[in-house]
């Protein structure tokens, strides 16, 4: 998918960039080794590429986002983290960068396209998520394995996929910790259009080139408006946020993620100990 001059490479070259259309970006995560995973240089990329991409002298009028060698994202990056540093290292991987490139992608004013070219899992799903619109192809899978890993998920992404998808879907979701096909996942209303192989590029190039050329005004203010009444909704007491938080903390302490990591790393059913 590139047209013109060839991709930037950011992020040692694990993150692309092109103008494949007049006021189109795309960001290509390109982490073959890892299926796509997400790490510290390629999240901080993101945020820091649509920061510049957001200042007024800019011309981009629509960020395309999309993963290369036939993958999106297997999601955060964590396989590989040293036991005794787990708890510490994981954590500070999903609290800073990845939040700060999810936020990035909302705050962007115009619109925001996930392109899925392979298949989007964990974390790569909600960056898909937080993008405005999303494409994929016919054949990949959709999946939240927090229920396989003993991962607790963040509220704020469990509030994105509410907001997107229902409270029924969500808990099917998380809670079974299944894989979804495309089709599934469009009448769902986890993406937007299901494409083949050999149609994708064309399909989400004409939905980028579409949203770039749309007025400007009406597409930030709408997108503000549908931000904020979002927002509106997923307000939380001080008290319950904080008690959710922790959850969440405690169960990146615990023996149970560390043992699921290992099971889903070594193709076997985990031995869960509650603790």
């Amino acid at each position: 998918m590139s047209s013109g001059a060839p991709p930037r490479e950011l992020a040692d070259g694990k993150l692309l960039i092109d103008e494949p259309a007049p006021g189109v970006v795309r960001l290509t995560i390109s982490n073959p080794a890892k299926r796509n995973a997400l790490d510290h240089p390629i999240l901080d990329a993101i945020s820091a590429t649509l920061g510049e991409l957001a200042a007024p002298q800019s011309d981009a009028r629509c960020v395309l986002v999309t993963g290369a060698h036939g993958m999106f994202s297997a999601g955060y990056d964590i396989g590989e983290i040293p036991d005794e540093e787990f708890e510490e290292r994981a954590e500070q991987l999903i609290a800073h960068p990845f939040n700060q490139a999810i936020d990035a992608l909302e705050a962007f004013p115009h619109a925001t396209l996930a392109v899925l070219p392979g298949h989007a899992i964990g974390g790569g799903l909600e960056l898909a998520l937080s993008c405005d619109l999303r494409v994929a192809q016919d054949g990949i899978k959709l999946g939240m394995p927090p229920a396989k890993l003993g991962l607790v998920y963040s509220h704020t992404g469990l509030r994105r996929f509410l907001d997107a998808i229902g409270a029924t879907r969500t808990r099917e979701l998380f809670l079974l910790g299944r894989y979804i096909d495309a089709p599934t996942a469009l009448s769902w209303g986890l993406v937007n259009r299901v494409a083949p192989a050999e149609q994708l590029e064309t399909l989400a190039l004409e939905i980028a080139a579409e949203l770039a050329g749309n007025a400007p005004l009406a597409q930030t203010g709408n997108k503000r408006v549908l931000t904020e009444l979002l927002r509106a909704e997923s307000e939380l007491p001080a008290d319950v946020e904080a008690e959710l938080i922790e959850l969440r903390r405690a169960s990146f302490a615990s023996q149970d993620l560390r043992e699921g990591m290992r099971a889903f790393a070594e193709r076997r059913p985990a031995r869960w100990r509650g603790e």
